[in-house]
């Protein structure tokens, strides 16, 4: 029977959350296993934490939505959002998935005083200069289909940039874009706050 492996990846924007397909996939990092596979989806435009497994029992446990594992993600956003935007993250927002409007489950948010230290995005974001941006970071404990965007667009600041940055424990500190690390179960369930 082969054996579990796990691998930490800083998805780079443009790239898909797959190895099937000519360009732009996860193939362009790293030579891995025929059998792995990713733990959810990051959509080509975002970047950041991607979990790659064969471990089909930890795939399952993450994408249950009856053990709610909290994502971190960093939005760069168009705007400065202001105390009632926020407030309105907390709170929950409707949004449209699949066709039908969803409120979305109680988040943690909050307005950063300075950018977080994130290696650059290639191509950069268009920088514009009548219009001032800033950074949110918000703790979700779902991950629906493009969410944050959906979300920080329905209270009036669209996302320019989006990076999901940690999983519970496991993060992408001090990865460059592009890092792929290996990591043993024990330390993996550890962070991700499995027992």
């Amino acid at each position: 029977m082969p054996q579990n492996r796990y691998f930490i990846i800083y998805k780079p924007f443009g790239i898909l959350s797959q190895f099937s397909g000519d360009a732009n996939t996860l193939k362009e990092l790293g030579d891995f296993p025929s059998d792995v596979y990713p733990v959810g989806r990051l959509d080509k435009d975002s970047e950041g934490l991607l979990l790659i497994t064969n471990d089909k029992s930890l795939n399952h446990h993450l994408l249950n939505p009856r053990f709610a594992h909290q994502r971190t993600y960093l939005a760069q956003v168009e705007g400065i959002p202001t105390a009632e935007a926020i407030a309105q993250l907390e709170n929950g927002v409707d949004i449209n998935v699949d066709g039908k409007m969803y409120h979305t489950k109680k988040a943690k948010a909050q307005l950063l005083n300075e950018a977080p230290t994130l290696p650059p995005r290639n191509p950069p974001i268009r920088y514009r200069k009548s219009v001032p941006d800033s950074w949110i970071e918000l703790n979700l404990i779902e991950g629906k289909n493009r969410q944050v965007r959906k979300m920080t667009a329905a209270v009036g600041f669209p996302t320019l940039r989006l990076v999901r940055y940690a999983m519970e424990n496991l993060s992408i500190e001090g990865f460059e874009v592009g890092e792929v690390r290996e990591m043993d179960r024990a330390t993996l369930l550890s962070l991700l706050k499995i027992v």
